[in-house]
């Protein structure tokens, strides 16, 4: 409740609109100490509000200055602090530890305080400190979207290109964003490096441009700027490291609520200490973890450091640079001491070089990096040993035996509880499943080959024209009952210049029970989803089962009068169950996308109507690569990830409806609307049948069984109404 009324008692504070001159804004002064970034921001949220443009960019980029510049400030204190104590080095026992330990916490912190008065003016590093509402604000990147009106209203067309390009990167399902990006790439004058992200550290922009000239086998290019990258990733966790001794990063939203609700004891002055060093250890642990995330992703890049060193000295050997190969994949040894094929490019440079590689060594920037590492890591799992703490160790890398015995069983299961969307894909053999296609009357009219990609198929056959005359109608019957469901009831979750209509399995089942569509639709509808499902996995996935696990019948209408010159499409190019980036080609499989989706499949209805073609592309959305156009009892079926990404074009006049099926591996996301539908379509005769079968069946040693309950159990809320909010796009 109180994050809700905090932008409320932001918006009551704002000017009314038309003020010429916003009141109590921060007079801004060049060389001045940094101001508070939340005051500045709140000040440029007034200014925004008044339309007071050039005062409201200039407070915004201030905040977003001073925000940003927190952690290398931080980390110039940290620096300047390490070079005037010293911590000693001496062994010294328990009893006299504990004191000096103590007295080297106050000097450090007097140091601190000295430093940062110093640096940033009266008041400090305090005065930098920022609420947890506003430090999401910054992470959502929210700045950037005032930021983009802002600009667009003092006709800085490309600066605003790039700012709401900045907020699209980090809220990739904002649709309202997704349109003005759409307009401003359609303006004259930008160019696609107007589009461009301007929160990206420059260490990725080196990573990006260094992988890319690698793609062109411009070796010699690529390796000044895949060095720039590793040099740039070392500085920024250096900053990142410095920054978790401050109060507001050290604390997870776990702690905070523990510390406000009390339950967080107090067991002393020693354990306090102890409890706040661990903090701050856990913390330069994670900015690993910070580091390797792209700006606006939620995981990281896997094994990124060990990543880079990989491609470092394979660039090397390409060109002769034996010596620097050497030291590279000496530095991968460092992370994984039993990598094969580290060990193979060792043993063969080695051989080349001869007596000049005998004294080479490992990286001394990541030598460094590891040693500090292990060291903190051996402390966090003593804690964890010892105080009963938690550590969640971000590196795959970490030796076994650094770990303590008691704590690896625990470990061991964790690690072996993987994501079943993580698991490697399995070697498919190969299946009869042209048998299962002549079963069902369907024929295979182009397979992956003849559309120019890989895992898509288009299948014919599976439907009549009478059974899709019959779902045509179950689809109008429910819309003009007013039923929209599959969706939080936008009048399209694509474009404003169509009309969408959707309707679940349960949907329509509880529709024909309630006699408002007729039944034989409803049904209908169940079987063909499972006639999907069947024929998908025959042809992909005839090893593994595939599941069920989102039926969606749609349809889209074209709105008269709003037609001429459209620009849009029916649905954006995007893959099924990752976040499409088409800057870099990358997919993120994370939320909101439906990472556990396998499959995709679009059974068409009809096509009498225009445009609304689907058609697949290359990850740059842009290229496309093939186009089917929709019939009835055709089915587009393909997988779900990144090889596939498509869009439908604009439907300009008619209604186009389609099933819509996701498919997926794992049984726990599978479908329970489908069989709760199957239920309410049950007869009352053949339920009497079957309760009379399983009373046959029942031992007779156990004279009064509980009946089995034959409705699933479905979740509610609190207040008793059942959960069920769902949107597909």
């Amino acid at each position: 409740m109180l994050r809700l009324l905090r932008p409320l008692l932001l918006l009551l504070l704002l000017p009314p609109p038309g003020s010429s001159d916003p009141p109590g804004l921060t007079p801004l002064s060049p060389g001045a100490p940094p101001q508070a970034p939340d005051l500045l921001y709140a000040d440029g949220l007034r200014a925004y509000a008044a339309g007071a443009w050039a005062p409201a960019v200039a407070l915004l980029r201030e905040a977003l200055r001073s925000r940003g510049g927190a952690g290398p400030r931080a980390a110039g204190l940290r620096g300047e602090l390490r070079g005037r104590a010293r911590s000693p080095r001496a062994r010294l026992s328990s009893r006299t530890l504990a004191p000096l330990l103590l007295r080297a916490v106050f000097r450090r912190a007097e140091c601190l305080e000295q430093c940062a008065t110093r640096t940033l003016g009266p008041g400090g590093a305090a005065r930098l400190r920022v609420g947890r509402a506003v430090r999401d604000a910054f992470r959502r990147r929210e700045p950037y979207n005032y930021l983009q009106r802002a600009y667009y209203q003092l006709k800085k067309r490309e600066l605003a290109a790039a700012a709401a390009h900045t907020f699209f990167v980090a809220n990739p399902m904002h649709l309202q964003m997704r349109e003005d990006i759409a307009k401003y790439r359609r303006m004259p004058g930008l160019r696609p490096q107007s589009f461009r992200d301007l929160e990206t550290p420059p260490y990725w922009a080196d990573y990006d441009t260094g992988l890319e000239l690698l793609g062109r086998q411009e070796v010699t290019l690529a390796l000044p700027r895949l060095e720039e990258a590793l040099q740039g990733c070392l500085a920024q966790l250096e900053s990142c490291r410095a920054a978790c001794e401050g109060p507001e990063e050290q604390e997870t939203e776990e702690e905070e609520e523990k510390e406000e609700e009390g339950t967080e004891s107090q067991a002393g002055l020693y354990l306090a200490i102890a409890g706040q060093w661990i903090r701050v250890l856990q913390c330069r642990q994670r900015c690993v973890m910070d580091i390797a995330t792209r700006p606006g992703r939620s995981f990281p890049v896997p094994d990124f450091f060990p990543g880079q060193l990989r491609r470092l000295h394979e660039a090397y050997a390409q060109v002769g640079n034996l010596s620097q190969a050497v030291e590279n994949v000496l530095s991968i040894l460092l992370f994984y001491p039993e990598d094969d094929a580290a060990k193979q490019a060792l043993t063969q440079y080695q051989a080349q070089l001869g007596e000049q590689g005998l004294g080479l060594g490992a990286r001394e920037d990541i030598q460094s990096f590891i040693l500090r590492s292990l060291g903190e890591k051996r402390q966090l799992y003593y804690a964890m040993e010892h105080l009963g703490t938690s550590f969640k160790d971000p590196d795959p890398w970490t030796p076994t035996g650094l770990i303590p015995e008691a704590l690896r069983a625990k470990l061991r299961e964790d690690q072996e509880k993987r994501p079943w969307d993580q698991e490697p894909p399995q070697q498919k053999p190969l299946t009869y499943w042209k048998d299962v296609l002549l079963l069902e009357g369907v024929t295979l009219t182009q397979d992956a080959r003849q559309l120019n990609g890989s895992e898509r198929a288009v299948l014919d056959g599976l439907l009549t024209p009478a059974e899709c005359g019959v779902l045509l109608q179950l689809a109008k019957d429910a819309a003009g009952a007013g039923a929209r469901s599959g969706y939080r009831g936008r009048r399209s979750p694509h474009t404003p210049h169509e009309h969408f209509e959707g309707l679940t399995v349960l949907k329509a089942a509880q529709l024909a029970r309630a006699g408002t569509v007729g039944s034989q639709g409803a049904k209908l509808l169940l079987e063909v989803s499972e006639r999907v499902r069947t024929l998908t996995q025959a042809y992909f996935s005839p090893e593994r089962p595939l599941h069920l696990s989102f039926t969606h019948l749609v349809c889209r209408s074209a709105i008269e009068g709003e037609q001429e010159q459209r620009m849009d499409l029916s649905h954006p190019v995007h893959a099924d169950n990752c976040i499409l980036d088409p800057d870099s080609g990358e997919c993120w499989r994370e939320p909101p996308a439906y990472t556990y989706r396998d499959y995709s499949g679009l059974l068409y209805l009809n096509d009498d109507f225009q445009g609304g073609d689907l058609f697949f592309t290359q990850p740059n959305a842009l290229t496309v690569t093939a186009q089917v156009r929709p019939r009835c009892g055709r089915l587009v079926a393909f997988s779900s990830g990144v090889e596939n990404p498509h869009g439908v074009w604009a439907v300009t006049r008619g209604r186009r409806c389609a099933l819509a099926l996701w498919h997926t591996w794992a049984p726990e996301h599978r479908e329970q609307e489908w069989a709760e539908a199957k239920e309410l379509l049950r007869e009352p005769e053949q339920e009497e049948e079957e309760e009379e079968e399983e009373e046959e069946e029942t031992p007779s040693k156990d004279p009064a069984p509980e009946p089995p309950s034959r409705k699933p159990q479905r979740s509610h809320d609190k207040a008793g109404k059942a959960l069920r909010v769902r949107e597909e796009l």
